[in-house]
């Protein structure tokens, strides 16, 4: 008799504890998600907010201040979620300076560190 038992885990980031598993601008490792985001921001910072637990429409207030403020507050909400190390100054940075990239960031982050790896076990009993 053949019993298989398969889990499904997180992804291990033993490498990449406390820091980002993608660069800023590392747009090129996904290009689909960097042409979305390039030809069509509101909508892929709105999907990319959905995905991370919050309101899909929070990134529209973005437009309404100097810092934007929904990129800087979901950028560090995803740092913290993950133990990436940074800080509020950088997040900010960021978010005036390379909103689309960091946003881009963000999506790729929680892409790899949402994606399970399945770990299949083949048990085999044999009745004697």
């Amino acid at each position: 008799m053949v019993d298989t038992t398969v889990k499904t885990q997180p992804r291990p980031f033993v490498t990449m504890a406390h820091r980002w598993s993608s660069g800023i601008c590392d747009c090129w490792s996904d290009l689909p998600q960097c042409c979305f985001a390039f030809w069509c921001f509101p909508c892929f910072a709105c999907i990319t907010a959905r995905e991370a637990g919050e309101c899909l429409c929070l990134p529209l207030l973005d437009a309404f201040g100097a810092i934007p403020p929904i990129t800087t507050a979901l950028r560090v909400s995803v740092r913290q979620q993950y133990g990436i190390e940074g800080s509020i100054c950088n997040d900010c940075v960021y978010a005036c300076f390379c909103g689309p990239c960091s946003w881009c960031q963000i999506s790729r982050e929680m892409k790899k560190r949402k994606n399970p790896i399945t770990i299949a076990n083949k048990m085999i009993s044999v009745n004697i």
